[in-house]
């Protein structure tokens, strides 16, 4: 039979899918903005502190002065859920880039055929990798309310959990479109 010329729909959504998803989990994964604490007492009112798994960032929101590096007095550094996202999402991140290598090998990009195993088991690591980062981000979720903050202040969840939240899902949708690819081997045996 003919080789098809035309790359299957589920590497062509995969391959769009993941990389996305690497992008937002990378943009979450360094910005520090978690979670946002206001109305802190014996604070401006216009004072919010944004905190990441990296960092600490004080902003005065009406002269838009920000420093970073600020010292964490309350110890939420060491909460159990910081700690578990300071491991998981850098560790998604490096596993996400193996999966868009095996991905790269497994879907056409200099062959006739596309290997449909190599990209299936591309899809199962994205999955992986996915799930990796989809872990800390619900987990900070649920703990948002309980880890350390100044009493009496308000708490929000902030941009960079969001985006991690969201470069998850995508990745999983992305995994499980290229896992798709061992519907093709089941075929051809």
């Amino acid at each position: 039979h003919l080789p098809s010329m035309r790359t299957p729909t589920e590497m062509i959504v995969g391959l769009v899918l993941c990389p996305c998803g690497l992008l937002l989990t990378l943009t979450g994964t360094l910005a520090p903005s978690w979670r946002q604490v206001s109305l802190i007492p014996d604070q401006p009112v216009d004072v919010v502190w944004e905190q990441g798994i990296w960092d600490i960032c004080r902003e005065r929101q009406s002269i838009h002065d920000r420093l970073c590096g600020q010292a964490d007095e309350l110890g939420y550094f060491e909460q159990v859920p910081v700690r578990v996202a300071q491991g998981l999402m850098p560790s998604s991140l490096v596993v996400t880039l193996v999966g868009l290598v095996v991905a790269a090998l497994g879907v056409r990009c200099w062959q006739p055929e596309p290997r449909h195993l190599v990209a299936g088991v591309a899809g199962l690591v994205l999955l992986l990798s996915g799930l990796m980062s989809l872990v800390p981000s619900s987990w900070y979720t649920q703990e948002l309310w309980a880890l350390p903050a100044p009493s009496g202040s308000t708490l929000t969840v902030g941009y960079s959990l969001v985006l991690s939240y969201l470069g998850s899902c995508l990745e999983i949708l992305g995994g499980l479109a290229l896992a798709l690819s061992f519907h093709h081997c089941c075929k051809e045996r």
